[in-house]
């Protein structure tokens, strides 16, 4: 079988393992909580996003690793990183913590896409093994940030609930 098709099948089976996840253990616990706190536990996630500087460690990568997609993917990860754990920091200041939410996100998702386009253009699919030590974060990693990106993006858009005005009945005092 091709590295090429190895690699896709793993990452498109890892798409489907984090949205099994995301649909039978991830949606029902998010339900009960409030907006805030999920995109802070999405935050926690992309925190630990600055291990994709691994990407430019040579010897944990292989030498033919195509540079632009490595240093694209490098340093996209850590801004998103360092985003996201600003807006961890920031949880208590809410509009804050919302600015910051936006932003490691809208990062975050041009970060991948970023890294799909380059991935695509360069080939890396054919030559996956220069990966190296970083092959298992396109194949598990990845799909669990750009899912959580969506997850992100969807609560972002969703519309507060309308609050509905009390009226007091004649009779109720």
């Amino acid at each position: 079988m091709p590295v090429a098709l190895i690699f896709q099948l793993q990452m498109l089976l890892g798409y489907a393992a984090w949205l099994a996840w995301l649909l039978s253990y991830g949606l029902p616990r998010a339900r009960a909580m409030t907006p805030d706190a999920v995109h802070r536990a999405i935050a926690m996630v992309h925190a630990f996003r600055f291990f994709g500087l691994v990407f430019i460690v040579p010897g944990v990568v292989a030498p033919g690793l195509p540079g632009s997609f490595a240093t694209f993917a490098a340093w996209g990860d850590l801004a998103t990183g360092l985003l996201a754990l600003l807006a961890l920091a920031t949880f208590r200041v809410r509009s804050l913590f919302r600015a910051l939410v936006v932003a490691f996100n809208l990062v975050g998702i041009g970060d991948l896409l970023g890294n799909y386009y380059h991935a695509v253009r360069l080939g890396l699919p054919e030559v996956a093994g220069q990966l190296g030590a970083a092959y298992a974060i396109p194949i598990l990693y990845v799909p669990l940030l750009m899912i959580t990106h969506i997850l992100a993006f969807c609560l972002l858009l969703r519309r507060a609930p309308r609050a509905v005005p009390v009226t007091h009945d004649a009779g109720e005092r």
